[in-house]
């Protein structure tokens, strides 16, 4: 009988439930000896919501060589596929189910040196804290910049290597395109991982921005947005005395309300201060006492001369 005669060629259907159970099992022994396991859980099906996991995966989605491959790997991470996802300095690690479990390594260039200088150069003044910077909370401009194509934080394909364990013999299958959805989930919740999986420091767009907004003595951030004094002696690496403002200017204590005791101490104390009288200085007067006293000196010794003579 020829191979297309063969009446078991069809697999048996199996669902994505029962896929997915079956990974969980798997996966569960390979961590059985250490490690923790981090799947991808996604509410609804939105893969993501905040301005970091929607830019990384629009940007992925914005290239020919992706856009094609891409849309086959949302089912997947939408129905809870990605059962295992670790982001890395520079690379990504995760386990997604399909007929098996399968192995998908994701390794991303770091930002070369000139262009992080230049994007921090560009968002200097935009930014108005660390939690604006993350929360996403910053300017068109700020974000036209980290969203630029090719120039900006987020990587090109020429930038990223793809590999999985599955015999598609596509660079970009669906359980790869799966886990880089799955990375733009995490984002959501962890939007620092971008920074370090371009091996940059996000705090040195913080730290810029501050920078020329002491020189320039304007504010900052897309809502003009405050440091306190402890996010900035953080960013600076200093600490700052306690009541004591950024500018430097002692913060004023409480007030404390009025007595009646304050007011009888001033009274008092003009009681006692007497002035001169008019036309007399203090040396004249000291003069005059100092006479009157040697006249009665004098006195009492011519007194004395009489009764010792009687």
């Amino acid at each position: 009988m020829g191979w297309w005669g063969r009446s078991d060629y069809y697999k048996p259907y199996v669902s994505a439930d029962e896929k997915r159970r079956r990974a969980e099992k798997a996966a569960a022994k390979l961590f059985k000896s250490g490690g923790t396991q981090a799947p991808v859980r996604l509410e609804g099906k939105t893969i993501a919501r905040s301005f970091w996991g929607k830019a990384w995966c629009a940007n992925l989605e914005s290239y020919s060589d992706y856009s094609n491959r891409m849309p086959r790997g949302r089912s997947y991470v939408r129905n809870g596929s990605v059962i295992h996802l670790d982001i890395r300095r520079g690379e990504v690690e995760a386990l997604v189910s399909g007929s098996r479990l399968y192995k998908i390594k994701i390794t991303i260039a770091p930002v070369k040196e000139e262009r992080w200088k230049a994007l921090c150069l560009e968002c200097a003044g935009g930014i108005g804290s660390l939690m604006e910077l993350l929360g996403g909370r910053i300017s068109e401009r700020v974000m036209g910049v980290m969203t630029r194509r090719d120039a900006g934080l987020f990587p090109s394909p020429k930038e990223i290597k793809l590999d999985c364990s599955c015999p598609d013999w596509a660079e970009m299958c669906k359980h790869v395109a799966a886990a880089l959805y799955g990375v733009g989930a995490r984002l959501d919740e962890k939007p620092e991982l971008l920074f370090l999986l371009r091996h940059v420091n996000h705090q040195d767009l913080v730290s810029g921005s501050a920078a020329v907004a002491a020189l320039t003595g304007t504010k900052t951030g897309a809502e003009h947005a405050t440091l306190s004094t402890a996010e900035i002696g953080e960013v600076f690496g200093i600490e700052l005395e306690a009541g004591v403002s950024a500018a430097g200017v002692p913060e004023p204590g409480p007030s404390l309300p009025r007595t009646g005791k304050k007011a009888k101490t001033r009274t008092l104390r003009r009681k006692t201060s007497k002035k001169p009288a008019a036309g007399k200085s203090p040396s004249r007067l000291k003069k005059r006492e100092s006479n009157i006293k040697s006249e009665k000196t004098a006195r009492s010794r011519t007194g004395r001369k009489k009764t010792g003579g009687l």
